[in-house]
């Protein structure tokens, strides 16, 4: 991976975290600092732990589906993407939540951060090997999702949901994007 596709995935996995930081930030109707700060580092260090965690499983039955592994890695990606696209379609639910609970932020950080652990799983099909080679992507990935997680939280407050729509399917359009382009080079690069 390039650094301008690991910007863009790392920008892809944090449009959850934003989007929920966003409602978050609606519901609080201020500004709390510490709420978002939390809120931020948690969904920071899910984001970077769980695609690790998808890798470490991964990279250890690598050898039994190396010959499929660039299908595995898009139709992960394409699926994650697809679903990301779709919810933007689906009817928004009010929010039922508290969030400046730790317990909300932790099932809130988890649930953002499956999808990072798919992709985690595609890292190690898309041949980073080595543990070196997360470096990059992990520590992006957190910075991300902990940036755009406070930077959600601050539009929340201030400028309501109008900017939900479109990075649901930008996100989810640049997942499909890199899935694509794995499948390609796999098949007709190599």
């Amino acid at each position: 991976m390039n650094l301008l596709e690991t910007i863009l995935l790392s920008v892809s996995l944090a449009i959850d975290c934003f989007t929920v930081s966003v409602t978050s930030g609606i519901i609080l109707h201020r500004i709390r600092w510490g709420t978002f700060l939390r809120m931020a580092f948690f969904f920071g260090l899910f984001q970077a732990l769980m695609p690790f965690i998808g890798w470490l499983g991964a990279s250890r039955f690598q050898h039994l589906i190396e010959d499929y592994d660039h299908w595995i890695a898009f139709g992960l990606l394409a699926f994650l993407g697809i679903r990301m696209i779709r919810a933007q379609f689906k009817e928004e639910e009010t929010a039922s939540f508290n969030p400046t609970s730790l317990k909300v932020t932790l099932a809130l950080a988890v649930a953002t951060s499956i999808d990072a652990l798919a992709i985690g799983i595609s890292f190690a099909f898309a041949g980073l090997k080595q543990i070196e080679d997360l470096t990059l992507p992990l520590t992006s990935i957190g910075l991300a999702s902990f940036i755009l997680s406070l930077v959600g939280s601050l539009i929340g407050v201030f400028f309501g949901k109008r900017f939900h729509l479109r990075v649901e399917l930008f996100g989810g359009l640049v997942l499909i994007g890199i899935g694509v382009k794995i499948l390609i080079e796999h098949l007709f690069l190599q």
